[in-house]
């Protein structure tokens, strides 16, 4: 049996103003803390809530994008704080009308549609944008994919795979 098979994990760039955020929540956490270890009820509830706030803040803001190509299946996964897994996007080669390098004037047909960013937004990353039709809804995911998943990609429909 010729499967063809690629896998590629992706770290996002978390932002400077998520830093700033977990960084305030955290020292409002400290602060409910310290109230709580001082008396009242309000101060233990408001520091649970804080410190809820804080991880979910750190959760959501570390972000991390799983490509998974297999048997002309694509499957993207976003893992959110390392711990949790969620289904981002998933197509087959069928459904994918074009593989191009983002910005690319072959792309310029394709205007209009959800446009799904997938990448790790780093400067002078090489993003990819796959124009699927799925259900007639035209979709731009943006990813990264490395160099075995473009090969799988030319191995499997050549005339889909622009460079």
């Amino acid at each position: 049996m010729n499967e063809t098979y690629a896998e590629y994990l992706i770290k996002r760039k978390t932002p400077a103003y998520a830093w700033i955020i977990i960084g305030l929540l955290g020292l409002i956490t400290a602060f409910f803390i310290f109230m709580a270890l001082t008396g009242g009820i309000i101060s233990m509830i408001l520091m649970f809530v804080s410190g809820f706030l804080t991880y979910m803040a750190y959760r959501n803001f570390h972000v991390e994008f799983e490509y998974l190509y297999v048997d002309r299946q694509l499957n993207v996964d976003r893992i959110l704080g390392k711990a949790k897994r969620k289904k981002a996007y998933e197509c087959t080669m069928d459904e994918i009308q074009l593989i191009a390098p983002s910005g690319a004037h072959v792309l310029d047909d394709y205007r209009g549609g959800k446009v799904l960013n997938c990448a790790s937004r780093e400067p002078g990353a090489k993003t990819y944008t796959a124009v699927v039709q799925k259900s007639g809804e035209t979709v731009k995911l943006i990813f990264e994919p490395n160099d075995k998943m473009l090969q799988c990609f030319r191995q499997t429909a050549p005339r889909k795979v622009m460079q």
